[in-house]
């Protein structure tokens, strides 16, 4: 699976233009060097690394797998931006510092787990000099190849962005399912932001009698009525009602964004996947 989902990623990237890769690679090497110093700024300060690490410690399991489900919305987001899709920032994608703080150490202290397994045998009170020495060594082998390409870059994203997707697919899905109580057929609303940047267009022609496929009346020229990104039209009282019960166009099943962080996450891997799917058919 994990070797998969590299593939998806891989894929996209390769249809990207080189004026986009470029951009996207801007966007996420400030990222990074975000994350860094955040991660830099805890292990830096004891009084800081000591609250993030209680706050960590503090958190479930189903709110560790929320954190990093949120960190993993957050990186994606560049990428589907990036390629010209309609993947408009929604509130999950946002993180408080303080999350941000936890999900970084949360992720460095996996990478330290996952490369020297003893080193986290210490007693806590030793693991701020321990993960800032690795943290040290990290950078620094990390810097010299860095500015040589783009895949200096890239590859940390992506194994990021893989690492956690594995994890969200291994708890989150079952997370999510027991917290919302979801049912065969569950559907969830689009999020604000996305039904505010609708377009409202005027009715040109109403000669070949268009039709709102909700009401299944007729719309009349010059009254202004709701655009969807995928150009489909329905009257405003039709669309609303409809936008906050579900995120998808009545005619077409065109996703919006929505405000649910794990159903987020699996619009965006589905516009990857089939991106994937059409560059290799």
């Amino acid at each position: 699976m994990e070797e998969e989902n590299t593939t998806i990623i891989m894929t996209s990237l390769s249809t990207l233009s080189p004026s986009h890769l470029t951009s996207l690679t801007h966007t996420i090497l400030s990222l990074s060097h975000h994350h860094r110093r955040r991660l830099a700024s805890v292990l830096s300060s004891p009084t800081l690394f000591s609250l993030t690490l209680r706050h960590l410690l503090s958190l479930s399991l189903p709110q560790k797998t929320l954190l990093i489900a949120t960190h993993l919305l957050s990186l994606l987001h560049p990428l589907l931006l990036h390629r010209n899709h309609h993947s408009l920032p929604s509130s999950a994608a946002a993180m408080k510092l303080r999350d941000l703080d936890a999900v970084v150490l949360l992720l460095f202290l996996c990478e330290t787990h996952q490369l020297d397994p003893d080193a986290l045998e210490a007693s806590a009170d030793n693991w701020r000099e321990i993960l800032g020495a690795m943290c040290s060594d990290t950078m620094l082998n990390s810097i010299s190849g860095l500015w040589t390409c783009d895949a200096g870059i890239l590859m940390p994203y992506i194994e990021t962005l893989v690492r956690c997707k594995r994890f969200v697919d291994i708890m989150g899905g079952y997370h999510h399912r027991r917290l919302r109580g979801e049912k065969e057929g569950y559907e969830i609303p689009a999020a604000r932001a996305a039904v505010v940047a609708l377009r409202a267009v005027e009715v040109l022609n109403a000669a070949g009698e268009v039709e709102c496929v909700i009401c299944k009346e007729e719309m009349r020229e010059g009254r202004d009525v709701c655009e969807m990104p995928c150009q489909h039209l329905f009257h405003w009282k039709c669309i609303l009602p409809w936008l906050s019960k579900r995120n998808t166009c009545p005619f077409c099943r065109f996703q919006l964004p929505t405000d649910d962080v794990f159903s987020e996450i699996q619009r965006l891997w589905d516009i990857l996947v089939k991106t994937s799917e059409l560059h290799v058919a």
